[in-house]
């Protein structure tokens, strides 16, 4: 019998963060949560006005806080911890001196310094030559006009500044001593080339933005190093290794998807939906430029074609709001009164700019539909449901964008991560698509991080393999379409209503 191997994965999201525990017996993985904790967006006062920040040195204490504990679990049961891989969200950085300390507080990517720095791009390079340079989707948010506002609004920053790291880079270097950027995670901020491990400096230096600070591209499954002495002596793990896993977490969440054929495409819904397929080569046309999809970089060396849109972060600000108003809801109840509203009383678009920021979201829903000639949701169960099944409709369209790139009508429809919990969320995808629906498993991205862990140490062979475990060790759920003509009707009225 294979002896048990014991992997710690740290999934840092928009909202929270997790220490998840994989057990692999060489035939099934077990994941089991050790440590929980917030995160969110902090709001710091400035001579400029307020601005939104990460936390990081918390995050780093709640990151060695995790490994404590799944050194702890392992030691009990007789076993050790083998090795620790970080994800995280997308876009986000920090910056360090030529002292290796921390450059001010990294900014949150729904900070608003970047609203206007699309168009500053625009002024210095054309729009399609940072497409083809880079093959990511247009958003402001990203690190290249982070990286421009700052240059913009104070460039000695910029100027004091020996090295970049984007976020899980940052804290596997505390963890480590090493500088590196793995390029699942450096390929989020529209600075990486798409064709090639190097970053797009040519690009940078027409923008202006130094790259002198840029470090070393490193591949998904790349062993970082050993844990640095004070974290030795925080945690008490004494042997475990630093693995760079699919460090944006939605590509450890796609290295998970449990599929058996190349026919498929996933939808990875949590804060965000990323919906797209897995494809060989980049696919940089003016038709994908103008469909605002993007090509981000994926474990075993594969392009992650896909669509960021706005997912379920619309209906946690509700529930945000519906708390601080007395309505604390669980998200099953949620759900019950979802299922419970009228269908389509409304639809709204989920990336539209009144819902990219905190506040009081059903507000701005029943604004947006006032706005929009259309009847305004009351209660928390019919504005749940108009996001939901906007959300659905924008599934639809999103995967009709990837029938036409990849020239096929893909067959089925992969759902992992979060957003499968409630049954609404798969059946709508289902009803709104017309493909059938796989969902599942829920903790994709540990899973797909404790994947590649499992990969660089040996335990598995290949990605395939991985795959297959992960069939045999979690649960799916399939759902069938139904209902779809009511959902061709709505979404001819999304289709006119959403550019």
């Amino acid at each position: 019998m294979a002896r048990t191997r014991n992997y710690l994965a740290i999934d840092l999201g928009a909202s929270g963060g997790r220490a998840i525990l994989g057990r692999f017996d060489g035939e099934r993985l077990a994941l089991d949560e050790v440590h929980r904790f917030a995160n969110g967006p902090v709001c710091l006062p400035g001579a400029g006005g307020e601005s939104l920040h990460w936390d990081a040195p918390r995050l780093f204490l709640e990151i060695q806080e995790g490994l404590r504990r799944g050194t702890a679990a392992c030691q009990t049961a007789g076993g050790t911890v083998e090795s620790l891989g970080l994800d995280t969200w997308g876009v986000d950085y920090g910056l360090l001196d030529r002292h290796d300390r921390l450059i001010g507080v990294p900014f949150h990517y729904r900070d608003r310094r970047t609203d206007s720095m699309l168009a500053e791009a625009f002024r210095r390079v054309p729009r399609d030559e940072i497409f083809r340079a880079t093959g990511i989707q247009f958003m402001s948010l990203n690190t290249l006009y982070q990286l421009l506002a700052q240059l913009v609004e104070d460039p000695d920053v910029l100027a004091r500044a020996r090295t970049f790291l984007m976020m899980p880079d940052l804290l596997n270097f505390w963890l480590t001593g090493r500088k590196a950027s793995e390029r699942t995670i450096a390929s989020t901020s529209q600075m990486l080339d798409p064709l090639r491990p190097a970053w797009a400096t040519g690009l940078l230096e027409r923008l202006g933005i130094t790259t002198h600070f840029l470090p070393p591209i490193v591949e998904p499954g790349t062993a970082i190093g050993g844990l640095l002495p004070a974290v030795i002596e925080e945690t008490g793990a004494r042997s475990v290794r630093v693995i760079a896993p699919g460090c944006h977490d939605t590509a450890s969440a796609v290295a998970a998807v449990p599929a058996e054929h190349a026919d498929y495409a996933y939808l990875s819904s949590g804060t965000w939906s990323l919906m797209g397929i897995e494809n060989p080569e980049p696919i940089l046309s003016d038709r994908a430029l103008a469909a605002g999809i993007t090509n981000e970089r994926g474990v075993g060396n594969t392009i992650r074609l896909l669509k960021n849109i706005t997912g379920l972060w619309v209906i946690q600000e509700c529930r945000r709001t519906w708390s601080r108003g007395g309505q604390a809801m669980s998200w099953d109840d949620i759900v019950v009164r979802a299922a419970a509203a009228p269908p389509f009383a409304a639809v709204i678009d989920v990336d539209a700019p009144d819902f990219s920021a905190p506040g009081d979201m059903p507000a701005r829903i029943q604004a947006y539909c006032a706005r929009t000639g259309q009847s305004q949701p009351a209660g928390p169960g019919a504005v749940a449901r108009v996001v939901l099944e906007s959300l659905a409709l924008k599934y639809r369209r999103t995967l009709e964008l990837l029938d036409g790139l990849a020239g096929r009508r893909i067959a089925i429809l992969h759902i992992v991560g979060g957003g499968t919990q409630n049954r609404l969320t798969p059946q709508f995808a289902a009803d709104a698509t017309g493909r059938p629906v796989v969902a599942g498993p829920v903790e994709a991205t540990a899973a797909g991080n404790v994947l590649m862990q499992m990969l660089a140490t040996g335990a598995i062979g290949s990605l395939a393999e991985g795959r297959a475990v992960i069939r045999q060790s979690f649960g799916t759920e399939h759902f069938t379409p139904r209902d779809t003509a009511l959902w061709d009707d709505a979404f001819n009225r999304f289709s006119r209503l959403v550019p």
